[in-house]
């Protein structure tokens, strides 16, 4: 019997042993394709007062992020931009009305680079003059741009194979319908062939995507031409646009934010008995993104430089070879460790998962997971049929209601982890969850820390009214954030070291301003209907006359009052116990080193004098003050 009938658990790595390094690169080639005609020009939105931006001065910058975006996560990248629509024309093939812009001939595709962002940010300024602006498609001529377009796109992504390369064609346009100047037999066949085309393309293993731009006065309709060149059908068309609109939003503002590709991390063997042993491959959901290590450079030749670490002898300066032998007094004995010895002696066990056994999902509370899980996933790539046992497993967990409980073996922190199977989730635009096992790091009993409980009577406990719980819901619905993900907010200090490399590269003289989004929206909170609602909310619980900075003022008053009454108690505490002692006597015979530190504090304390020091300190500061 198949177990996995439908291969839900196929990984990449399981098709070919020979490429699996290769597909873990998975560079990526983008052809950026750009609507050049007259309709890119006009305003994107209606504005009273400020300067009207253009559709086309959106879609350069977002390339440009694009690419920014590139360089720091994955410089490798290959990208290539080309204009449709225009007067002038640059390919390989010849063909009216295609610009590329960036890829000369017969040369490969341009990795980003600062030249190329630098002087792509700045085409807008000259992009009239030289190349040109026109309707490619109209009535009376057979030329038609957008199938052109996509023919060299398609021969700009020639090289290299599908199966280790993401070749994408992505086509930036506000016009819902190229082919609406024209009419009858010819409309009818230069859509045929425009649609061709593309299916070629995507046969090819080219990805085409549409990144629609709405004019102010009507809505961008994929169903007038895009649907069929895509290749959508039933529910994915009215999909497709929102999400649609949240790639060119991703686009616009989120570029910089690093969202992490699919990664294997590392291979670990999963013992499910003594003799039974599979394979399973571990996928970080989360990982911390940091600035680059420092990188020392020559001053002179601006070579990175190599450290190296070597011993002199203290005595005769002769260079001494790195010890191979490591030394430990143990009982008077000298105990000899080799360098592996040691590393032995540190693991405490093997990067491996041994089953345990099942438990309940509810025996798995909430505050278990205290950090970020690992996906793990079957791979048959070196112990044949790990598939078949883990679909087994998963298959039976899901069924059972049960989590797996196991021992993993880090060599540094070994742990309990919990196994839960995650079951398939698709849509009609694709898988959204892939099936599998979480493994989420069960916490030590230290982890755990349990609140003190307070009990209350009925007459202590401060119960809210029902005004106070209807104007507090109201605040909150004011200063609701809509659709919240941590994944919308970039680390400010972060992309304040990106922007700083970004402007020496650049040449620019000032740093990008970096907008902090992790700081309070001041903007927001001041709107009249917040400003309203969180002034009833005050009023509902301190009155109506409440004065913030007199209560203020007030309790700084009264803490202030405390603080100065424990401070007389910790002096007359003091003075008591300075006053057992003959200070003076034990300075003469020299017996005050004989104290102990708290009770030469104690002196000090009854006498407004600093405790702070080591003992000798303490000691002088005595004498001092009894004039010794």
């Amino acid at each position: 019997m198949d177990l996995d009938p439908e291969g839900i658990f196929r990984d990449d790595s399981d098709e070919d042993d020979d490429n699996v390094q290769e597909r873990e690169a998975n560079k990526e080639m983008v052809v950026y394709l750009v609507d050049a005609s007259p309709k890119m020009f006009t305003p994107a939105f209606f504005q009273a007062d400020e300067k009207q931006e253009t559709h086309f001065h959106t879609i350069v910058n977002c390339i440009t992020q694009s690419m920014k975006t590139q360089i720091i996560g994955r410089s490798y990248d290959e990208v290539a931009i080309c204009f449709f629509n225009t007067k002038a024309k640059k390919n390989l093939q010849d063909l009216a009305g295609v610009y590329v812009y960036n890829v000369g001939d017969r040369d490969p595709l341009d990795r980003p680079t600062a030249k190329l962002i630098k002087d792509f940010s700045c085409i807008e300024d000259s992009f009239m003059d030289n190349i040109g602006s026109r309707y490619g498609i109209t009535a009376g001529s057979r030329e038609n741009t957008l199938y052109n377009a996509l023919w060299v796109a398609q021969a700009l992504l020639r090289k290299g194979s599908v199966k280790t390369i993401s070749k994408r064609i992505l086509i930036f346009t506000n016009e819902d319908n190229p082919f609406g100047a024209i009419t009858g037999a010819v409309k009818t066949d230069m859509i045929r062939t425009t649609v061709q085309r593309a299916k070629d393309a995507q046969d090819l293993g080219l990805s085409i995507e549409l990144l629609p731009l709405s004019r102010p006065d009507e809505e961008f309709n994929m169903s007038l031409f895009y649907v069929d060149l895509i290749g959508l059908d039933g529910d994915e068309i009215t999909e497709y646009l929102p999400s649609a609109g949240e790639k060119l939003e991703d686009m616009t503002d989120q570029l910089r934010k690093r969202i992490m590709k699919k990664r294997r991390v590392k291979t670990l063997s999963f013992a499910i008995t003594n003799d039974v042993c599979i394979e399973v491959n571990t996928y970080a959901l989360v990982r911390p993104t940091t600035p680059g290590t420092i990188t020392w450079l020559d001053s002179l030749s601006n070579i990175p430089l190599k450290t190296e670490r070597s011993f002199i002898c203290n005595d005769t300066g002769a260079l001494l070879q790195d010890p191979q032998m490591r030394f430990q007094m143990y009982n008077d004995t000298v105990v000899k460790f080799s360098v592996r010895e040691l590393s032995e002696v540190k693991r405490v066990s093997s990067h491996h998962l041994r089953l345990l056994g099942f438990k309940p999902l509810d025996c798995l509370k909430d505050y278990h997971n205290l950090r970020p899980s690992t996906f793990i996933y079957p791979s048959d790539e070196h112990i044949f049929g790990s598939t078949r046992v883990f679909v087994a497993l998963h298959s039976s967990m899901l069924r059972l209601g049960r989590f797996a409980l196991a021992f993993y073996g880090n060599p540094t922190r070994p742990q309990l982890v919990a196994l839960v199977a995650q079951e398939e989730l698709t849509s009609s635009s694709g898988q959204v969850e892939s099936p599998g096992m979480h493994m989420i790091y069960l916490p030590y009993s230290d982890d755990i820390r349990y609140p003190e409980e307070v009990h209350l009577t009925s007459d202590d406990a401060p119960r809210a009214t029902d005004e106070q719980i209807k104007k507090a819901s109201n605040l909150l619905k004011r200063i609701d954030l809509k659709d919240f993900s941590v994944s919308h907010f970039a680390n400010p200090g972060l992309q304040r070291h990106y922007g700083i490399l970004e402007a020496l590269a650049l040449g620019e003289d000032e740093m990008p301003d970096i907008k902090d989004e992790t700081l309070p929206d001041e903007k927001g909170l001041s709107r009249p209907g917040v400003v309203k609602a969180i002034d009833e909310f005050k009023a509902s619980v301190y009155g109506e006359n409440y004065d913030q900075e007199e209560a203020e003022a007030a309790s700084a008053k009264a803490s202030r009052g405390d603080a100065a009454k424990k401070r007389k108690a910790i002096t007359d505490a003091a003075s008591l116990k300075s006053a057992a002692y003959d200070w003076a006597e034990l300075a003469d015979n020299g017996k005050l080193k004989d104290m102990t530190v708290v009770e030469l504090k104690s002196y000090l304390t009854a006498h407004d004098l600093p405790v702070s020091g080591k003992k000798e300190a303490l000691i002088s500061r005595i004498l001092t003050h009894l004039g010794k």
